[in-house]
């Protein structure tokens, strides 16, 4: 059964459970154990947090020590990575806009829109979090700055989690102690996700996201999708499209699963590619209006749904969709939190570790004016990334 009343109303939906949190928040008065709480914010400290990294540390010094090096390189090959991949995104909107990736901000009920997006997406950002700030805070204590607070943060429907550093010891420290303290979140996300990914080899979903040659290399591609019945009156029928013929492109888009079908505009013409006993067809058809939806374009068949992406690394079973689904949106929100934590921008971890770069090394003015000049060009690039895809495709959803 599909919840379209919460699909619509999402963000409706999002302001009434938040009022919830913060009504039971009061009610159980929280804030005797280490809450505040606003009407648009609740955040949770806890200063017991630096005895508890001190013992992690005790036990796995040697790891996090090697951990903590591989952070300032993984530090600087994150940031250079998100500024070629936005700077390439940009060029390929104007040169070849079928490889411009469309980006947008996931924010419950705004832009993640349906039930299951945002139940994911909330079940993988408390994951995320503890792994990125337990990362800062186990080399902080590494490298002797004490943490004097740690905990999260919820803005209505915003998540963020953080430890504190003892300011005065952090300001101390040398350069590299400061830049393995900054690295390390972005890189325990980005080695997470890997980590995770390789595990994710061995699941169908996973096909949805791999770009070649990696697709080619861990899976069994299928020849593309099946038809399994035609809808009467429809362009695929007055085609001469026929059950059990199997659809390798439309309009010269390869199709592979059902994620690949391309978005289409009632009364338009269409090309579909078919393999039918073996034999490749073209038929040209006229695009039907959906009959729930009259401005979105069916070609007129009922598809097989099923992902026919088979794992080459077949050794594990995945009977749940719905743990392919969340494993899946976790990976996605760990690496890519991690790369873009990495963009130098205030409120991000690649701003200090660009400032803890140049600091000292020219006058505190020249500093400043260089970071905000920094600061400037990548806001402008990485609000440039969203334009282009409003422009592209509108204010899409997930």
């Amino acid at each position: 059964m599909e919840l379209d009343f919460i699909t619509q109303n999402s963000i409706i939906y999002v302001l009434m459970a938040w009022v919830i949190i913060v009504i039971v928040a009061k009610g159980l008065k929280l804030e005797k154990h280490g809450f505040e709480i606003k009407a648009y914010s609740l955040t949770y400290k806890n200063k017991q947090v630096n005895s508890v990294l001190l013992k992690l540390l005790s036990r796995t010094r040697r790891g996090i020590r090697v951990f903590a090096d591989v952070s300032v390189i993984s530090g600087f090959i994150m940031m250079g990575f998100a500024f070629w991949f936005l700077l390439n995104n940009v060029a390929n909107f104007f040169v070849a806009q079928t490889e411009f990736a469309e980006l947008t901000v996931l924010i419950p009920g705004v832009t993640l829109t349906s039930a299951a997006s945002i139940t994911y997406f909330l079940l993988s950002i408390p994951v995320v979090l503890v792994i990125h700030e337990g990362a800062h805070g186990i080399v902080a204590a590494l490298e002797k700055i004490k943490i004097k607070t740690g905990g999260f943060a919820i803005f209505i429907a915003m998540f963020a989690g953080f430890v504190e550093p003892d300011e005065e010891e952090f300001n101390k420290a040398k350069k590299i102690s400061k830049l393995r303290v900054i690295g390390a979140g972005a890189t325990s996300n980005v080695i997470f996700a890997f980590v995770l990914g390789a595990i994710l080899l061995t699941n169908p979903f996973f096909a949805m996201v791999l770009p070649e040659p990696l697709l080619s290399a861990f899976y069994e591609l299928p020849e593309g999708v099946l038809i399994l019945s035609i809808i009467e009156n429809s362009g695929a029928e007055q085609a001469g499209l026929l059950a059990n013929d199997i659809i390798t492109s439309i309009n010269d888009k390869p199709i592979l699963s059902p994620v690949d079908f391309p978005s289409l505009n009632p009364g338009d013409m269409a090309s579909v590619s078919v393999l039918r006993d073996g034999q490749p067809l073209e038929f040209n058809l006229e695009v039907m209006p959906a009959p729930d939806d009259p401005e979105r374009g069916l070609i007129g068949i009922m598809r097989d749904n099923s992902f026919a992406y088979k794992p080459v690394m077949n050794f594990i079973e995945w009977n749940d969709p719905n743990v392919s689904m969340f494993l899946l949106w976790l990976w996605m929100i760990s690496f890519f939190i991690g790369i873009i934590n990495m963009l130098p921008l205030p409120i991000l971890d690649g701003g200090k570790f660009i400032h803890t770069i140049i600091d000292k090394r020219i006058s505190e003015k020249s500093v400043n004016g260089v970071m905000w000049g920094i600061y400037a060009f990548t806001f402008v690039l990485f609000g440039l990334n969203i334009a282009l895809s409003y422009v592209k495709s509108g204010w899409f959803t997930i």
